[in-house]
């Protein structure tokens, strides 16, 4: 499979409170962050910190419309965005190997890294609904316009694939450029992936292809996130 580079829009970061980035989501207009001890905001257009909510943030990062989900070692917690109080908790499916994770069709997709597997799950009892393999390790997962991606990082090298929701094939990847490493991916629902950096504190805006997006439309994919 042809695995063009992909296209760095915009680096953000590393920021004053330092560490690892991991989980990212998008609210429609900021960027959450999962930064260990906390969740974290960014304006994507100003690169400007905005806030950050006091909570165990350890790897995948999820926005339901309404709801941040937010995976802390072994357990997935449901919080308000506006106070940071957890409302429910459910277990995660990798137990405690969890990485990414992406809200669709009124599910949570969860990466498990090591077993390079994703998950969907029943937001309300972390029932495993399906589950689909890869033969990379999976760090971020992303749906965006009907199509599932998901981010890989092994090897010293990242690459983010659209992938088969049903079967898992990957269908299109994209290459990171040597030395840029994806822990963490959210689609603004567009133009652009954003993409943790990990240990290098980055958050990366990644042009989308463009190419998906006309293919998606013409097979009037647009409606399968909810």
């Amino acid at each position: 499979m042809n695995r063009p580079t992909a296209e760095i829009l915009r680096e953000y970061g590393p920021f004053a409170d330092g560490g690892n980035v991991g989980g990212v989501t998008y609210d429609g207009r900021r960027v959450w962050f999962a930064a260990g001890n906390a969740l974290n905001t960014l304006d994507p257009d100003s690169g400007a910190m905005r806030r950050a909510l006091e909570v165990a943030a350890h790897a995948g990062t999820a926005f339901d419309g309404e709801h941040l989900f937010q995976i802390a070692e072994d357990r997935i917690h449901k919080i308000d965005p506006h106070s940071g109080r957890v409302l429910a908790t459910i277990p995660a499916p990798g137990g405690g190997g969890d990485s990414g994770m992406a809200w669709a069709e009124g599910s949570l997709w969860v990466g498990h890294y090591r077993e390079r597997k994703i998950y969907q799950v029943d937001p309300d009892t972390g029932a495993v609904l399906r589950t689909l393999e890869s033969n990379r390790f999976v760090t971020g997962v992303t749906w965006v316009d009907g199509e599932l991606w998901h981010a890989t990082w092994e090897n010293d090298e990242s690459e983010l694939r659209r992938v088969d929701a049903d079967s898992g094939e990957v269908l299109e990847s994209l290459q990171m450029p040597a030395g840029t490493y994806v822990s963490g991916l959210e689609s603004d629902g567009a133009d652009r992936f954003f993409c943790g950096g990990g240990p290098s504190g980055k958050i990366r805006a990644v042009k989308r292809p463009r190419r998906t997006r006309a293919a998606a439309a013409a097979h009037g994919a647009g409606g399968r996130k909810a």
